[in-house]
């Protein structure tokens, strides 16, 4: 039997992606192995958002090589579809597969019997004629299941490379997605993520809309919880809002991306909002799920952004209640709106930017956990042990430590969150607070 390895790079939706296609093979007969297993093939799912994720891509290629001199070395996903020909000069890739092509099974099994040593090949359609849906989820990579709702944007905002790599907006149908749920709760997930480029954009395929997406979800006789990824402000409407307070089944967290907290930054950006309706959005979150978690998407370093309007997105961060930041600092990309802009800011100023927002980060989410001592969470306890702990995530994504013990792995438990350890910064709780899970069945 022929052996593949898989190493994914970038976002959920390429977690999905990379699972979905490792069963694809295994139906075929190409067995998935660790990825530093001395495997006969190797699948790299790459990203191109940031210059750093690039040279990454090279990195896990000399990596696979290591593992297996005479494997086979295919790249895909986004970094593929952008500068196939910059990949072409990586030495030992063996094939390289667009956007279009990559779920093609035909594809990788036709290189496992070729010979090495020939020139990579390149299989890429023009991004334009990637119009199809390939429904996926991940299972057995991760505790929680990233399920694909939606691919490509429509937004082109000045600085993403994401329309170029992926297309246009598209989505499968909510009954789609609805079958897509339960067999991946058949198989005993506990925890299923909504992924997508744009998610809140579900619906331009089949002329359905996000909301109706999340009531059906919310109605399946499951026993799962469901999580929203990263959803635009302007997508996350005030009735969607108040529908997720009261569900039962989708948790209080969301990733809102603000990008800055400068309008004047915001136009540049070409985003479709500005910061008025980004509070309103946080605020009333925050009014109807108190104990929500928010997290926010930060870019710093746009061109144009002096330190006055960084000032701004300083301050206007402070204003809200929200409890973490993911913080990117902007760099270069080819062929998008915000190269051919005025203003560039000195690298040495962009990471001092990022820094003092990820100190920022640090303290809203200490904050954050602190108002969470004393309360009960559901907890999602993950299978591995890591120093004689176990990790897990609350509804309201609180990272969460126990002594482990495999009788709770992979289960749902209500927990009392007792303090925040000063080493990792996770919250623990005590054995006497973690309820005796109910026997299940594999």
């Amino acid at each position: 039997m022929k052996t593949a390895a898989y190493y994914t790079l970038g976002c959920k939706l390429n977690f999905a992606e990379t699972s979905t296609l490792a069963r694809k093979l295994a139906e075929v007969g190409v067995e998935r192995v660790e990825f530093q297993s001395a495997a006969d093939l190797y699948v790299i799912n790459s990203c191109s958002v940031t210059e750093h994720a690039d040279r990454k891509c090279r990195k896990v290629v000399e990596e696979a090589l290591q593992a297996n001199p005479g494997a086979k070395v295919v790249v895909i996903g986004c970094y593929a579809q952008l500068k196939p020909e910059e990949i072409e000069q990586i030495p030992g890739v063996t094939k390289i597969i667009g956007a279009k092509e990559k779920f093609e099974v035909g594809h990788y099994t036709s290189i496992l019997e070729e010979s090495a040593g020939f020139r990579p090949k390149i299989e890429r359609s023009p991004i334009k004629e990637t119009r199809d849906f390939v429904s996926s989820f991940s299972f057995g990579d991760r505790t929680r299941t990233f399920l694909k709702v939606q691919d490509g944007c429509d937004y082109f905002c000045a600085f993403c490379t994401i329309p170029l790599a992926r297309g246009r907006s598209r989505n499968p149908s909510i009954a789609e997605v609805l079958n897509q749920a339960k067999e991946a709760a058949s198989q005993g997930v506990k925890e299923l993520v909504l992924t997508g480029v744009n998610i809140g954009d579900f619906g331009k395929t089949t002329g359905e809309h996000f909301e109706d997406l999340v009531r059906q979800l919310d109605q399946l006789d499951l026993e799962v919880r469901f999580r929203i990824s990263s959803i635009e402000p302007n997508l996350l409407t005030a009735d969607l809002i108040e529908y997720l307070a009261q569900s039962q089944r989708f948790v209080p967290h969301f990733h809102l991306p603000l990008q800055s907290g400068s309008d004047a930054i915001l136009e540049r950006m070409r985003r479709r909002y500005r910061t008025e309706l980004y509070a309103e959005r946080v605020h009333l979150i925050k009014s109807r799920m108190p104990e929500a978690c928010i997290g926010v998407d930060v870019i710093v370093g746009f061109p144009g952004e002096t330190d006055g309007l960084f000032q701004d997105t300083q301050a206007f961060l402070h204003s809200l209640p929200v409890d973490y930041l993911h913080v990117f600092t902007y760099s270069e990309r080819e062929n998008t709106t915000a190269i051919r802009l005025d203003g560039k800011v000195p690298l040495a100023e962009r990471k001092k930017r990022n820094r003092l927002l990820r100190q920022e980060s640090e303290f809203m989410r200490n904050r954050f956990y602190s108002e969470q001592i004393g309360s009960l969470r559901s907890v999602l306890w993950e299978g591995s042990e890591r120093d004689g702990s176990m990790l897990g995530y609350s509804e309201n994504y609180v990272r969460v430590r126990a002594v482990y013990d495999p009788l709770y792995s992979h289960s749902l438990q209500q927990v009392r969150l007792v303090q925040i350890d000063p080493k990792t910064g996770h919250m623990d709780v005590e054995a006497c607070h973690i309820n005796q899970p109910k026997q299940t069945t594999e």
